[in-house]
């Protein structure tokens, strides 16, 4: 317990540190950043459930007002933005990321991590992120999903990253993986 308890709080710093790297705010408001990386290496790493719990804990954070999120932002009113979509799809995807990969034990664990990645990180990050899109800057499903478009290639090399960085990971210091634990 004290181990998971640890990996979460360890998690969620990951995806504060992620939020250093400079972010670019696209016209609409909604900026790309390498902090969507640390949601799917939530889920890749640390399996569904403390996935989910890592990126919950984050956002617990922000909600509080520490300036976690890429640029410095944070408190309630990250939530009231063009990517409050996404924020809130972070944990599910996290969620649906960890549980990808520990279902896929018949696949090298690289590839399970990359195409769960793919699914979680980015597909039901998507729905979620294009909802809230269409809510707060008043726009048609089909619209929001043309904006969202921006971010594909990203986050595609992201998903890449997530299964090199999660298979080496599992080469280094096995017991560390808990997603297929």
């Amino acid at each position: 317990m004290e181990r998971s308890l640890t990996l979460i709080a360890l998690f969620a710093a990951l995806i504060a540190a992620l939020g250093l790297v400079p972010k670019f705010t696209l016209a609409f408001g909604v900026p790309i950043t390498a902090q969507t990386l640390g949601v799917m290496l939530c889920g890749t790493v640390l399996g569904a459930r403390r996935g989910a719990a890592a990126v919950l804990l984050f956002l617990a954070l922000v909600a509080l007002g520490l300036p976690l999120l890429a640029g410095g932002r944070g408190g309630l009113g990250a939530f009231a933005t063009p990517s409050v979509g996404f924020l809130i799809g972070w944990p599910i995807a996290a969620f649906v990321t960890g549980f990808m990969v520990s279902q896929w034990r018949s696949l090298p664990l690289g590839l399970a991590a990359g195409i769960a990645s793919v699914v979680g990180g980015i597909l039901v990050m998507y729905v979620f992120g294009i909802f809230g899109m269409m809510v707060m800057l008043n726009k048609t499903a089909l619209e929001a999903t043309a904006l969202v478009t921006a971010f594909i290639p990203g986050d595609v090399l992201k998903a890449v990253l997530a299964g090199f960085i999660t298979a080496g990971l599992a080469k280094a210091r096995p017991a560390s993986l808990l997603s297929r634990g």
